[in-house]
């Protein structure tokens, strides 16, 4: 079975998973709307000023705010960002963020989904 699942990772941990398997309702396609809309007056993406982003700088800006959504606990609006990134980007895989002390960086990932990372520990010769 296809894992078409869009997975949101913070410093290696899965937060949130959106499944694009069940489809949005009438109101949450037109809430998708209307933060196109919002966009479409301009953004601003790593301190400058875009007036006519393309779908890639949507993606980052909405993925920043997904991110900063998830460290604040705010579920309603990570859940409508997730939302958006799932329905606009279709091949988007996971969004991987570190944070370094206040700083966040993330990468938007199209090629390859998300597998639980697993902790391998080595035991010394003679330890056993």
């Amino acid at each position: 079975m296809k894992n078409d699942n869009l997975v949101v990772v913070l410093d290696g941990v899965s937060q949130l998973e959106y499944r694009r398997s069940a489809p949005l309702d009438e109101a949450q396609s037109r809430y998708l709307g209307r933060m196109d809309a919002r966009m479409d007056q301009g953004i601003v993406l790593s301190g400058m000023q875009i007036t006519a982003p393309d779908a890639l700088q949507r993606a980052q800006f909405i993925a920043m705010q997904l991110l900063q959504a998830v460290q604040a606990g705010e579920e309603p609006v990570a859940a409508a960002m997730l939302a958006y990134l799932a329905n606009r980007m279709p091949d988007m895989k996971q969004v991987r963020a570190t944070t370094r002390g206040e700083a966040l960086s993330f990468d938007l990932v199209f090629d390859r989904a998300y597998a639980k990372e697993v902790k391998v520990e080595f035991v010394k010769p003679g330890m056993v």
